[in-house]
């Protein structure tokens, strides 16, 4: 079974989401986070339906560095329930899941 994650978050705007991309890979929880600013989000919360203009973020991961790269997005992150969803990679080029791994190996991960 793949190894490789793609977790999707999305936060209240565009500086919220650097922060949370620029620590995750700085800490090697991701080894890379692409931001897409300026989705828009309807939900229900509270009993009411909501709508707002949202950051998204893509981030790259794997199972061994999920558990603590989700306790980080929920320290973090300025939503009481941050959305944090995680899709196993099926297919991908193995150099660049290769280059993946690589990137946020640790003396733990290795």
């Amino acid at each position: 079974m793949s190894q490789e994650l793609v977790v999707f978050v999305t936060s209240s705007d565009t500086g919220e989401a650097a922060r949370l991309a620029d620590t995750l890979v700085s800490e090697q929880l991701a080894a890379c986070v692409n931001v897409v600013p300026g989705i828009e989000s309807v939900y229900r919360w509270e009993g009411k339906i909501t709508r707002d203009i949202e950051t998204l973020l893509i981030i790259k991961t794997t199972d061994a560095r999920y558990a603590e790269l989700e306790r980080r997005i929920k320290e973090l992150h300025s939503y009481t329930t941050p959305e944090v969803v995680a899709i196993r990679i099926e297919r991908g080029s193995e150099q660049y899941l290769n280059w993946l791994r690589d990137s946020i190996a640790n003396d733990e991960t290795r």
